[in-house]
């Protein structure tokens, strides 16, 4: 049994016309790679789209939220499960979450920062009062604070992390005792080619305009660009199995990840773009040493055509630029990975390259099958 292990994901996805992913100016975000300007989707936004598509397909007592508002959920959960007043409720909660130490927002009832947690652990605070919460909700405040100090309100957000947590870690900066380290990195999507902001300027028609008057309702403009990207996740199965505790879990957790950031998409701009698409390529890799980004396939921006001219597209020329570049890693390195799969659209060259990288093209669900068996070898 290895001391770490690191199940990797690589992905190639075309996006139509999009802007998935404002900066500061309301544009695309773009970055310089390899001496141009790319098109560029942060980890952060990619994160929140996996960690809302992981937790559609959990109970809702295994789901996670990051939110300032933990007061006002477990306020929530007291009244239903005590059936007490509004104000006795929100006492209660604020009575339990004071000796963790969370520093109050500016806004009343929120917390100074976002914090990250399961509904289970929610429930199990609400546990530890609920056959005497109508005496708690009576007693005086000095009473209150005596009764829930020596309640382990902060073992139930230290110990039992849903599986988001443990994916995706927790920092409290003044409460260092909170902290999770995060078994998955994410990588910023970067395009494999060079790509141009565009702007799409449009109007809106005032529908109930009867009058002679041409001129539009409003008229806005939105920056756009389109892009072959490069995704690229890792996660820690040994982080992840010591943060959930148990190994049958973290692999669950691993399947249901690698499903979730492959079907991911962040939301910006959606409904002007509908720019949801399935990746032409996920490749699965499991390394016993240490994850490898295989970006440095892209820093010589991928043209439209294969060396001898030959048009193939820009996202089957990047699939067999990400397959060399694998190989060439291994070769160089002499890091053999443990395991390796891919699931795949292209044929041609392209398919002669990837299955000399990663293997044969399998079906999606069957390739993250493989990734299951071969993690419960390694882990049994």
């Amino acid at each position: 049994m290895p001391k770490q292990q690191y199940v990797e994901f690589h992905i190639l996805q075309t996006v139509p016309p999009a802007n998935l992913n404002r900066d500061d100016q309301g544009n695309p975000k773009e970055a310089f790679f390899g001496g141009v300007r790319r098109s560029r989707v942060s980890s952060q936004a990619w994160k929140r789209a996996t960690r809302i598509e992981f937790d559609r397909h959990l109970p809702e007592a295994d789901q996670s939220t990051r939110t300032k508002q933990i007061a006002k959920q477990l306020s929530e959960r007291l009244k239903g499960r005590t059936g007490l007043e509004a104000e006795q409720v929100q006492r209660l909660a604020g009575a339990l979450l004071e000796p963790l130490g969370i520093k109050a927002g500016r806004k009343a009832g929120d917390t100074a920062y976002l914090l990250y947690y399961g509904g289970g652990q929610l429930d199990r605070i609400v546990d530890l009062i609920t056959d005497r919460a109508t005496d708690l909700a009576a007693a005086s405040d000095d009473d209150l604070t005596a009764a829930v100090k020596g309640l382990k309100i902060a073992e139930e957000l230290k110990t039992s992390h849903p599986m988001g947590v443990a994916l995706f870690g927790r920092m409290v900066a003044d409460i260092p005792s909170l902290n999770v380290d995060a078994a998955a990195q994410v990588a910023h999507a970067l395009s494999t080619h060079r790509v141009e902001l565009e702007s799409d300027y449009y109007t809106a028609v005032d529908d109930a305009n009867e009058s002679d008057d041409t001129g539009a309702g409003m008229i806005g403009n939105i920056g756009f660009n389109s892009a072959t990207l490069y995704r690229y996740a890792a996660v820690g199965v040994h982080q992840l199995i010591d943060n959930i505790g148990s190994k049958d879990a973290a692999l669950d957790a691993v399947h249901r990840f690698g499903r979730a950031f492959a079907l991911s998409m962040p939301t910006g701009h959606i409904t002007s773009f509908a720019h949801r698409t399935r990746p032409s390529l996920v490749a699965v890799v499991v390394r016993d040493d240490q994850p490898v980004n295989l970006v440095s396939a892209f820093e010589r921006p991928v043209p439209a055509t294969d060396p001898s001219g030959a048009a193939l597209g820009v996202a089957a020329e990047s699939a067999g630029s990400l397959a060399r570049e694998y190989l060439r890693s291994v070769r160089q390195w002499g890091d053999e990975p443990a395991h390796a799969a891919v699931s795949h659209a292209f044929d041609g060259d392209a398919d002669d390259d990837i299955a000399r990288a990663f293997g044969g093209n399998l079906p999606f669900e069957e390739m993250l099958q493989g990734l299951d068996q071969t993690l419960a070898r390694t882990w049994s």
